[in-house]
């Protein structure tokens, strides 16, 4: 077989300011290509979509022939380029955990190392003997090593510095010294990687040392099986008094929804050393380079292809036939070491060089095919692509290609003068299904055919919005005269504020900690007003069997660990005072009961809503409602509440409207919304007549391979489909927007900020009015960590939520930190230029390590290290704000 040999320059970007190289490679002379890209259905690929490279017209590269290929003139290479590949390698460490002895049997040091070099910190608190409500505390100060710093008040921060082992080789350690006199029971920790963000757990939970003798391990508690000895003296008397206290019988009924701290015995330490192994994912950079050549004696086109990968590569590859981009097989003979995989694509593995340092293979094709397209598969877990996509490689000449660009260029001019009004016009369809919905509904009972129809026309209306709004192209200035530009006017709808909210979440998930919370909220009411926030979000109201109010128990009694009820009026009015609106925290999804049944289930309830266990939804066999079957997703913790029941829809009903008038709420945030049908919520809107409302429906994302897929178009119709349910009387918080940022910022993989159609690739992207954004909350962060944010990313995070449509809201711990300045200038911006929820984003940039875009052709950001800057021609741009990796400009 043939080979053509060719000459290639790999380039890098001059303003990369990391260590991740540009994903575009340039070959040698050309000038910049063509990038389009398709969905297309799953047949012999990996990914869902296909990435053209259009190759320009001018492309010439020198070409030397191998021994066995006769000369090839430069007009016969219709295509060669070479790409960066960043190709994830695991490294395996380990976490020590030593507790010694120091001076004397009362002071200690607890050592805590890794052996993986990197930038190490210690995120740790305590938990102090008889303290009921939290796991995590800050230590005392002379427990804080040096360098160390306060995360609010619940945790501490704590460098690793570098050391030496006997080998010589590099370890990190950070020492904490304490004394058993400070009735401490247990130190808490994670590992936290400072260069990727990522944390490490123990079987996916917080270590736990513990420093009495704990009788339950939850699974993650280090060096607890060593041997106690009971401490003498007052201490020890402590902890006898501890034990009598809880009783000799040591149960956890999970159905009662109670909260109980384990039983501890404070003890005699012993000391202990723990290895744990620690895995970290590193990028390692190399290249593959693609060409094409066309062969006129054979009537054949010639590819190569040669990677610098190690160990064996297969290309796992097909053909296109025709524009329709599906992975075909080409007729035979293959190369050699080809499999057929499944009828649907080829798996060739490379072979390698001398020298072992490169692997490369050759390729014969019909010339009347459109495009080869393939992965590289490294293993049964490691595969390698284009930015998420297949590399698709065109096999046509140049001359065509850019015919068929010259053709779709001038197609969607044609397009984008026909949109311009229609976009207009679905705007003006969508305030009017506004005003109906949420002013005459009010006002008049509205009949069951009606009811149906505005349903039909919200939905309509949310399709047409999201088509066109993805079918308009950038236009010029010319365009649109400046009567035509379309700026909404401040109509009040449930599902969208007046659309300039900026929400404050005003809380944590340990506010609770201090019993009044409520008060020291009040003191900042002025503070959160001056920064810019419309909206505040306070924490669950209610009594509650766990102290931050998400398991509910009495709805009508409001005095809980944040305050009394009178605190929260008083809060709620000095709210008020300060032109803020205020959402109460609504969990309507479940219930924990106050009585057992006669089976000994948890599920008669007492107080005012003294229901039976006819409230109970049938399917969660946990506790055995009588019932009809969910209409959602089962929340096992507590039962599930019927909302198919009249009664119960009646009662919730009046218990809401009771908020609004006895508290002065203006809105809610609903808690857990995956668990009932959004119609439900449309008869709680309805009643309530809230001036806001936003949903928390919260599932997983969609991987492939391990990695977050590209498109993410079913996650985000999940949450629109709820929407819709709700008929568009509440948002939604955009989970899409915030999984695709952590991909973008933790991975260095701007590119995914931009869908298939060029748009924003969450919910703000289908849906913005109904969008409500946020990039940290108190169950993703905070002291629980659930998903949280990629560390020191959190800014270019806001730079987004705060310059784009939807309503971005701002976590309470961000607010009040150093981060707080740098908020308030990005408020300011989107205050100063009226950018609103339904503002229209035109992205301008989205590759490896910058997105870039300018929103209604007022506000343009960039985020990322790469390089960009508006330019400036009929509309001049001056700098608002920036921060690290992140810019801010405003029209002038």
């Amino acid at each position: 077989m043939s080979t053509v040999a060719t000459e290639l320059l790999l380039h890098y970007s001059l303003r990369r300011r990391t260590l991740v190289p540009d994903i575009h490679a340039y070959s040698r002379r050309a000038p910049p290509f063509y990038l389009n890209y398709t969905k297309r259905p799953l047949s012999g690929g990996p990914s869902l979509s296909s990435f053209e490279l259009k190759a320009p017209e001018a492309l010439t590269l020198r070409a030397s022939a191998s021994t066995d290929t006769a000369a090839v003139v430069e007009s016969d290479v219709v295509f060669s380029e070479t790409f960066s590949l960043k190709r994830p390698v695991k490294v395996e460490g380990k976490i020590t955990i030593r507790l010694v002895n120091g001076k004397d049997e009362e002071n200690w040091q607890l050592l805590v190392g890794c052996s993986l070099p990197g930038k190490w910190v210690l995120h740790w608190g305590v938990k102090y003997i008889g303290d009921v409500g939290s796991e995590w505390d800050q230590p005392p100060p002379e427990m804080r090593p040096p360098g160390s710093i306060a995360i609010k008040d619940y945790a501490i921060e704590s460098p690793l510095e570098k050391s030496s082992t006997l080998e010589g080789e590099s370890f990190y350690e950070v020492k904490i010294d304490f004394n058993t006199n400070n009735s401490i029971a247990a130190i808490n920790f994670v590992l936290k990687d400072e260069d990727s963000g990522s944390w490490y757990q123990h079987r996916g939970r917080d270590f736990k040392v513990p420093l009495t003798e704990y009788r339950h391990d939850d699974g993650n508690v280090v060096g607890a099986k060593k041997g106690f000895g009971i401490w003498p003296g007052a201490f020890g008397q402590l902890s006898n008094m501890l034990l009598k206290s809880e009783g000799a019988e040591n149960k956890t009924d999970f159905t009662t929804c109670e909260s109980k701290d384990p039983p501890h015995q404070n003890s005699r330490l012993e000391g202990f050393y723990e290895e744990h192994p620690i895995v970290r994912e590193t990028l390692v950079d190399n290249s593959v380079t693609v060409s094409v050549t066309q062969c006129p004696e054979t009537a054949k086109n010639l590819l190569y292809i040669e990677t610098d990968l190690p160990g064996d590569v297969i290309v796992h590859w097909g053909v296109c036939k025709d524009k329709d981009r599906k992975w075909e097989l080409p007729e035979q003979p293959y190369p050699s070491e080809t499999k057929v995989f499944k009828n649907k694509a080829l798996r060739t593995l490379l072979q390698r060089k001398e020298g072992g340092t490169c692997s490369s293979g050759s390729f014969t094709l019909d010339v009347g095919l459109t495009a080869f397209v393939f992965a590289l598969k490294l293993n049964e877990n490691t595969w390698l692509n284009n930015m998420g996509k297949d590399f698709y490689i065109p096999l046509s000449s140049s001359r065509v290609l850019n015919k068929e660009h010259s053709q779709s260029h001038s197609a969607n001019k044609t397009k984008e003068s026909s949109t311009v009004y229609t976009d207009g016009i679905i705007n003006e369809i969508r305030n009017l299904v506004s005003d109906i919905a949420s002013e005459k509904s009010r006002k008049t009972k509205i009949k069951e055919a009606q009811e149906s129809i505005l349903q039909e026309i919200e939905k309509l209306a949310a399709e047409a919005y999201s088509i066109f709004r993805s079918a308009i192209p950038t236009f010029t200035e010319e365009g649109v005269s400046e009567a035509e530009v379309l700026t909404p006017s401040v109509k009040i709808a449930s599902g969208t504020g007046s659309g300039f909210e900026v929400v404050c979440q005003g809380f944590n998930w340990e506010s609770h900690k201090s019993g009044r919370w409520y008060m020291e909220l009040h003191q900042k009411a002025a503070e959160l007003s001056s920064l810019g926030f419309t909206v505040v979000w306070l924490p669950p109201p209610t009594e509650s069997v766990s102290p931050e109010g998400y398991m509910p128990k009495d709805l009508y009694n409001l005095n809980s660990r944040y305050g009394s009820i009178d605190e929260l009026k008083s809060l709620v009015k000095r709210f008020h005072e300060v032109g803020i609106n205020v959402l109460g925290d609504a969990v309507l999804n479940h219930r924990c009961a106050h009585y057992k049944n006669q089976n000994g289930i948890w599920n008669i309830f007492g107080g005012r809503l003294n229901w039976d266990d006819c409230a109970v939804v049938a399917d969660d066999p946990h506790f055995q409602g009588r019932g009809n079957k969910s209409s959602g997703d089962n929340f096992h913790a507590a039962p599930n509440i019927d909302h198919s029941q009249e009664f119960v829809r009646k009662d919730l009903k009046e218990w809401l409207c009771w908020l609004r008038q006895e508290i002065g709420y203006d809105g809610w945030r609903l808690d857990f919304v995956r668990g009932f049908w959004g119609g439900y919520v449309k008869d709680y809107i309805d009643a309530s007549e809230p001036y806001f409302a936003v949903g928390e429906y919260w599932d997983s994302l969609n991987y492939t391979y391990g990695d977050m897929d590209h498109n993410q178009d079913a996650h985000r119709q999940r949450i629109i489909d709820w929407i819709n349910a709700t008929n568009g009387c509440a948002g939604a918080f955009d989970v899409t927007t915030k999984g695709i940022l952590h991909s973008a910022l933790g991975r260095y993989e701007y590119w995914r900020l931009s869908d298939e159609k060029g748009k924003p690739p969450g919910v703000v992207g289908w849906w913005p009015s109904r969008a409500v954004t946020f990039i940290e909350n108190h169950d993703t962060g905070s002291t629980q960590g659930h998903w949280r944010f990629p560390g020191g990313k959190e800014m270019q995070g806001y730079a987004y939520i705060l310059t784009h449509p939807g309503t971005p809201t701002v976590f309470y711990d961000h607010i009040f930190s150093d981060y707080q300045s740098e908020l308030s200038k990005l408020i300011s911006v989107r205050t100063r230029n009226k950018i609103h929820c339904r503002s229209i984003v035109k992205v301008m940039k989205a590759e490896r390590d910058v997105y870039a875009a300018i929103i209604d052709e007022k506000v343009a950001m960039k985020i990322g290290p790469g390089y960009y800057e508006p330019q400036t021609g009929p509309q001049k741009w001056s700098l608002a704000t920036e921060g690290k990796d992140y810019k801010v400009w405003e029209a002038s």
